[in-house]
């Protein structure tokens, strides 16, 4: 991770590890979340085109001409203007000739402000791939985590992402309806992939977070932790109930209990199989539920 300027703790997804971080924005635009204190340090602004511009600068100045990937974050860059966008896009470009990947995150109610043609303009002149926060596709467990839409609406946004040619990255976090909402969590989620069809589903396993309203309501006993076993078995449904599409399930995080991954077009037996087996382990095989971070 190449970092030039940034305000706040660092986010950004695992699979950037080894890109270029400019901090285009600050913070998150929404920041309600119930599960999430990840910009709770921050209150949400867009950084000027002059600004960014500078730490590309300063960025070329110390790495030269040879970085190949940016992740502009914080949470929700996709909010900046279409052409400020662009412009530091083609900035990007003109100071890095070999740059090969440009992303940032967007959440559905955020990619839906934009036009086909502007997501079609922003692939043009650079975005290569987009990574998106969907959580969940149910409609009462986006109501509960407070995410700001529907799963109809982020069925939209993946739509409007796909057909300007952009990569989609979409995250699902196992276990974030809780028992109550586990099976539906899962097979309306899938329905949402499957209409959707993202390049990638990214696993994620829920770990409450101290500071945010489900750690308020975990810790109460109203919301009940999955345990490893649930977990895997809520994983299950998923994958079940996702079609044969052409998508990457990827298990890229140290929250999950397993590591489960492959091509939904090629790999689906495989994937649940090696759930089967995970299951079939005991308890004492997996990390305590209540670890990490909570």
């Amino acid at each position: 991770m190449i970092v030039i300027r940034y305000e706040g703790v660092i986010y950004r997804p695992p699979s950037e590890f080894d890109s270029l971080i400019i901090q285009a924005t600050i913070g998150c635009p929404h920041n309600k979340c119930s599960f999430c204190n990840m910009y709770r340090d921050r209150r949400f602004k867009i950084r000027s085109v002059e600004q960014i511009k500078k730490d590309l600068e300063d960025a070329k100045g110390i790495y030269g001409e040879k970085l190949e990937k940016i992740f502009f974050s914080d949470g929700n860059t996709i909010l900046m203007k279409t052409k400020d966008i662009i412009d530091i896009l083609k900035y990007s470009k003109s100071l890095f000739p070999k740059l090969k990947r440009a992303t940032m995150y967007g959440s559905a109610q955020y990619i839906n402000l934009k036009s086909l043609d502007e997501l079609k303009e922003l692939r043009k002149h650079g975005l290569t791939r987009l990574h998106c926060g969907m959580e969940s596709g149910d409609d009462e467990v986006l109501i509960k985590i407070n995410k700001g839409y529907t799963g109809n609406e982020m069925i939209k946004a993946g739509k409007l992402i796909k057909d300007a040619g952009i990569e989609l990255s979409l995250y699902y976090i196992v276990g974030l309806g809780g028992r109550e909402l586990s099976a539906n969590h899962a097979i309306n989620s899938a329905k949402v992939i499957n209409e959707i069809k993202p390049d990638f589903i990214r696993l994620r396993t829920l770990m409450p977070r101290i500071g945010t309203k489900l750690y308020e309501e975990y810790k109460k006993g109203d919301f009940k932790l999955l345990n490893p076993h649930e977990a895997l078995k809520e994983t299950k449904v998923l994958v079940n109930n996702l079609e044969e599409i052409n998508t990457c399930l990827v298990s890229d995080h140290i929250s999950n209990y397993w590591n489960i991954e492959g091509s939904l077009s090629r790999d689906k037996k495989d994937m649940i199989e090696e759930i089967d087996y995970a299951i079939s382990l005991d308890l004492s095989n997996f990390r305590n539920p209540e670890s990490g971070n909570l």
